[in-house]
């Protein structure tokens, strides 16, 4: 279908575009960006009064399956992405079972390409069943379509083992994504600090983080292994990022909209529906990290979209299962943050456009010039949305089957900006809002 996207306000981070103007998809690709004349749409948009941006990049989305096909989540969560704009996303290799066979990763992409809703690049498992003991078969995975090699959360805990792991993997130019938490020091279940002391919840101190980031960055230095860090939670650990990009390692880091909206204060008493990994941590560290996206020291922002079922979360706080809905949410929650910061909306867009993009490099194979970007010829990934339009967070309205979010209407009492209002992946339609939402 050719497309025809008309007087929308055209924004694109990577090259600086933003104007009033046309976007023409043809075949896929974007064929005329700005006056745009002679050309016979199958369909046209108004995007009048509306921002035309590329699609949403997501560096963490659980999807739940292989594991939960029974419940067709893979369906569900790739239309949630495609509700929130979302275009393209990573998802980590902690499945059921794990991504650590090229068979796996080849049906996992092949059943997203038949609901053409979002592209799906996923991390293979860095060790067989995600134990720690056995290196996978890196060079297949990767051919058979990961983007880099992860533990998710189930931490090496042989840092000789994880030395070698990193040596094998820069061999090959392959991106290890780590999430640094010190599995000794690891195992509470909220952050320490005077709130869990209040509530009687065991700790998970800043230093679970610090030392498992320099555990890495020794190790780094000693392999010269890239490395992606996974959702950065402490003021410490921003600096630590900062001075190693100060240093030249190649490493890249991203945060959570949980861990940068959020802090310890906001559990209340014990509620579950800020059960998350990382933990929320106290007011100074989401300063800090607010600070550091906006900076740069972290490159992306990040769903950490996790669906958890109702059955998980209505449990005390120490036993229900930690997650949060996220997809729908990346953008209103980016765009919340660039209002707060007093930030202009090319940034908001660039931690979750650009960035990401920037983070996967190489791995995007042909998609690496053009993903995540508004571009002559390039893909037509297209997120079309209302800036100036507001919306609850209610569970109704998501489309994703994990319901529950801490930033839901009923917890919070507020609205969050923005509404996409189309959503495009290779010139697909893949979502196009219900005005009664």
């Amino acid at each position: 279908m050719k497309i025809l996207i008309k007087n929308g306000r055209l924004i694109d981070p990577a090259s600086g575009l933003d104007q009033v103007g046309d976007l023409a998809i043809a075949a896929g690709r974007i064929v005329g960006i700005g006056e745009v004349k002679d050309f016979e749409a199958d369909r046209v948009i108004d995007a009048a009064g509306l921002v035309v941006a590329p699609g949403l990049v997501d560096l963490a989305a659980r999807l739940r399956e292989p594991g939960h096909e029974h419940e067709g989540m893979l369906e569900s969560e790739l239309n949630a992405a495609a509700a929130g704009g979302v275009t393209s996303l990573v998802c980590p290799p902690d499945t059921d079972p794990a991504l650590d066979e090229p068979g796996l990763v080849e049906m996992l992409k092949l059943r997203a390409r038949k609901l053409s809703r979002c592209r799906l690049f996923p991390l293979g498992a860095l060790t067989r069943g995600l134990a720690g003991e056995q290196l996978t078969e890196m060079a297949e995975l990767t051919e058979a379509g990961c983007v880099g090699f992860s533990q998710a959360e189930s931490p090496i805990k042989n840092t000789q083992f994880l030395q070698r792991a990193l040596q094998y993997a820069a061999t090959f130019g392959y991106t290890v994504w780590l999430h640094p938490l010190d599995p000794w020091l690891g195992g509470g279940v909220a952050a320490s600090g005077a709130v869990a002391t209040r509530l009687g919840l065991s700790g998970v101190p800043v230093t679970a983080e610090t030392v498992a980031l320099h555990t890495i960055f020794e190790l780094m230095r000693a392999t010269g292994a890239r490395v992606h860090l996974c959702r950065i939670s402490s003021g410490a650990g921003v600096e630590l990022v900062r001075a190693a990009k100060r240093e030249g390692l190649p490493v890249t880091a991203d945060v959570s909209v949980n861990s940068l909206h959020l802090s310890d204060v906001d559990i209340g008493y014990f509620d579950s529906s800020l059960r998350l990994s990382p933990p929320l941590r106290q007011g100074r560290d989401r300063a800090a990290l607010r600070a550091g996206l906006a900076d740069g020291t972290l490159d992306a922002l990040v769903s950490d979209h996790n669906p958890v079922t109702a059955d998980e979360k209505n449990l005390p706080f120490a036993e229900a299962t930690p997650g949060a809905t996220g997809l729908e949410l990346l953008l209103s929650l980016a765009l919340r943050w660039a209002e707060d910061e007093k930030l202009p909306l090319p940034k908001a867009l660039a931690v979750i456009t650009a960035a990401p993009v920037r983070v996967l490099g190489t791995a995007l194979g042909s998609l690496a010039d053009s993903a995540g970007r508004l571009v002559e010829g390039g893909v037509a990934d297209v997120c079309v949305f209302d800036a100036k339009a507001s919306w609850s967070v209610t569970p109704e309205r998501l489309v994703s089957q994990g319901k529950h979010t801490p930033f839901a209407y009923a917890i919070t009492g507020f609205e969050l900006p923005a509404q996409v209002r189309y959503t495009l992946v290779a010139g697909h339609l893949a979502y196009e809002t219900d005005e009664s939402r």
